[in-house]
């Protein structure tokens, strides 16, 4: 988010590192095909991926139980264990989330429905808006009212007893309670959402509690899904605690949507945190192994896995935020990690649209059948059949367990594609293929670097997921980048990213008004109240710093931008700094007065990521070589154990470099390197 910590608001404290001196520590990410696990311990780093599970706490304790045997250690001696899952992202894609009411004004039930009024398609008089989380006849009013300056007409008691007995009526599994103003004066909300918790067996949501924020519709909104996936989230984290229990680990930290992790038990109360809660520690993770490069503007990070592609970035070495997400077409107001999703994974099926274009996904095999060349019964050709065929990939590659690969059944699956498309065979169809997969992902970081103003040109790309390093350099040769970076733990870089995550909350409250003429030291007293507020809910409050920031506007836009705040509080330096930014990503500075519209504060208990050394090996040389087919031709191409790859030595693509998760495809006209943190560096070759 950027911004100062106050004085007396940090403290330098035992670091993290003491802390954890001679600990074990274990990140687990369960993914939409695999579970990676990240395991350091004496300063190594050991690594496994196995199959993810319909009840993914099964396939983590698999992959723990397969990384600790690895290393020869107890799961019991394990000190932390961090985690990301996608339960949450899930039940909203797939619609299976919590029967929820939605409980609001007199007057204003239709706020979720109504939204802003926007077309998802202008010129499509077709188009439709996805169907509210909460239907209408689940939709209740009580008659209260309050405004931006208080209470008007108070909750009455007769009204909440006609309500509990309507949503017991409704038999609902959960209730999101948002009032008018609430954010302003959550007297009436508090005192309902109280009522309810103490009548109703199902968990209450309230608006004031997930986003204290002006803008009804998205505070509606982010509160209707904290409702909607609560008792997933309850459920899930309470079976993974008691896995953990049992295999003798720490309860887990879970990964927030904001890229840092918190305990279990606040995830439980807040689970709209925990949207794209797995992507957000992939792009922690390629911050922290990526390196800096003085002559690159930031980083591009683009993480592919078996069922979509993210893409972010990281800029003046902070991972970029957002509090105007939209997930499954719903929109979330709450800090999260400001990831692009791409439905273009290594599972992701290719099909021919009406019109005989190939296109692929966003229908995923996933891990049950998965690909044709799992052999497990999946018949539908995707791209990681695809590289596949084109060699970049090896039918010895083991995919997390006692998988392999089936280079006829992809043979197969592209054949079939091949005849329906009107292309010769599955060569060219599987260079179809990767090409399309590569555009799609190409538009995505175009998506957040060109259109919003940055020139990809000036960044590296941190390649990583199992099948991001496949594709990354091809890519990236299409964007004009020169530098991707692959990490030492690329194919389980989000469960590393566990290992490095900051511990952190965020917490904001709408103040509005000119900010010429705001008092600052009632605002320096609200950030203080703010901070006070997160350092009571921290784990460590003396090693916890704290980060302010102000959402601010010209008066009459409709939209605010984000700066960075130090205190005690300045508006003048506040308003330059806010000119300075607009300036910065529109092109001009107004002569509008600015409006100070909410105020934010982070705090932060650092954690720092687990070193990685690698010496390479001297005079290394291949393995062996295989043909792999690139878009000028078929080539006969070494390929490297990355554990053997040779130290201090430049190789000239074409080269493919196999690791235990991932594998590395260098096409002509590029080389590689290998740093000594044990990244590739692959650059765009001088002749």
């Amino acid at each position: 988010m950027g911004g100062n910590s106050a004085d007396g608001d940090s403290a330098d404290g035992d670091s993290t590192d003491d802390r954890r001196a001679g600990g074990r520590a274990i990140g687990v990410d369960v993914g939409g095909t695999f579970t990676d696990v990240a395991l350091s311990l004496d300063g190594d780093l050991v690594t496994a991926k196995v199959p993810s599970t319909d009840d993914q706490s099964e396939g983590v304790a698999a992959g723990i139980e397969k990384a600790c045997e690895a290393a020869e250690i107890d799961p019991e001696t394990v000190t932390e264990f961090s985690h990301a899952m996608t339960v949450s992202v899930n039940a909203l894609l797939e619609g299976d989330g919590a029967k929820t009411a939605l409980v609001t004004t007199e007057g204003f039930r239709d706020v979720l429905e109504i939204g802003r009024q926007t077309r998802p398609s202008l010129y499509d008089l077709d188009a439709e808006k996805p169907a509210p989380l909460v239907p209408r006849r689940r939709r209740f009013e009580v008659p209260e009212r309050a405004t931006a300056d208080g209470i008007e007409r108070p909750v009455d008691d007769e009204a909440i007893e006609s309500l509990v007995a309507d949503l017991r009526d409704a038999d609902v599994e959960s209730v999101a309670v948002c009032l008018l103003h609430a954010y302003a004066h959550p007297e009436n909300e508090r005192r309902l959402a109280g009522a309810l918790r103490g009548a109703l067996d199902a968990p209450v949501s309230a608006s004031h509690e997930v986003l204290p924020e002006f803008r009804e519709y998205e505070r509606t909104s982010t509160t209707v899904v904290d409702a909607y996936v609560r008792p997933a989230i309850d459920g899930y984290v309470g079976r993974l605690t008691e896995r953990a229990r049992d295999l003798g680990l720490p309860q887990p930290r879970i990964m927030q949507a904001n890229g840092g992790v918190t305990d279990a038990d606040t995830v439980r109360r807040n689970a709209v945190t925990t949207v794209l809660s797995g992507p957000a520690a992939g792009v922690v993770g390629a911050s922290a192994t990526a390196g800096t490069d003085a002559d690159r503007e930031g980083l591009i990070t683009f993480d592919m896995g078996g069922t979509s592609s993210d893409v972010s970035l990281v800029r003046d070495g902070e991972v970029e935020r957002t509090t105007e997400a939209t997930v499954a077409d719903r929109p979330i107001g709450t800090p999260m990690v400001d990831v692009e999703t791409v439905g273009a994974g290594g599972g992701s099926i290719a099909w021919v649209d009406a019109g005989g274009a190939l296109r692929i996904g966003p229908r995923s095999a996933g891990a049950d059948p998965g690909p044709a060349c799992y052999g497990k019964g999946g018949t539908e050709p995707t791209v990681t059949d695809a590289d596949l065929v084109l060699g970049y990939v090896s039918a010895d590659t083991d995919l997390g367990g006692d998988l392999s690969l089936d280079p006829d059944a992809a043979r197969d699956a592209l054949a079939d594609l091949a005849d329906e498309a009107g292309m010769e065979g599955p060569v060219e169809t599987a260079l179809g293929v990767h090409r399309v997969a590569n555009a799609d992902m190409t538009r995505a970081i175009r998506s957040v670097t060109v259109e919003r103003g940055h020139d990809p040109r000036g960044f590296g790309l941190v390649a990583f997921g199992g099948a991001g390093p496949m594709h990354a350099v091809q890519i990236a040769d299409g964007l004009d980048v020169e530098r991707v970076i692959i990490p030492h733990a690329s194919g389980v870089l989000s469960a590393y990213g566990l290992l490095a995550a900051d511990e952190t909350r965020d917490a904001v409250r709408t103040r509005q008004g000119p900010l010429a003429e705001v008092d600052s030291d009632a605002v320096d007293a609200l950030y203080g109240e703010i901070a006070d507020d997160l350092l009571d809910e921290v784990s460590d409050r003396d090693a916890a710093r704290v980060e302010y920031a102000a959402d601010l506007r010209y008066a009459g836009q409709s939209f605010e931008l984000t700066v960075g705040v130090a205190r005690p509080f300045d508006p003048a330096a506040v308003g330059e700094r806010f000119a300075a930014a607009h300036e910065s990503a529109y092109g001009y500075r107004a002569d509008e007065p600015v409006e100070l519209v909410n105020c934010r504060a982070t705090a932060t208990v650092p954690r720092s990521a687990p070193a990685i050394e690698s010496v390479g090996a001297p005079d290394a040389g291949p393995r062996t070589t295989r043909e792999a087919v690139f878009p000028d031709g078929a080539r006969e191409t070494p390929v490297y154990d990355r554990d053997r790859f040779p130290a201090d030595e430049r190789v000239a693509g074409p080269v493919v470099v196999e690791g235990p998760e991932s594998t590395v495809v260098v096409p002509p006209a590029w080389s590689v390197r290998l740093r000594d943190d044990g990244a590739l560096v692959a650059e765009v070759s001088d002749s």
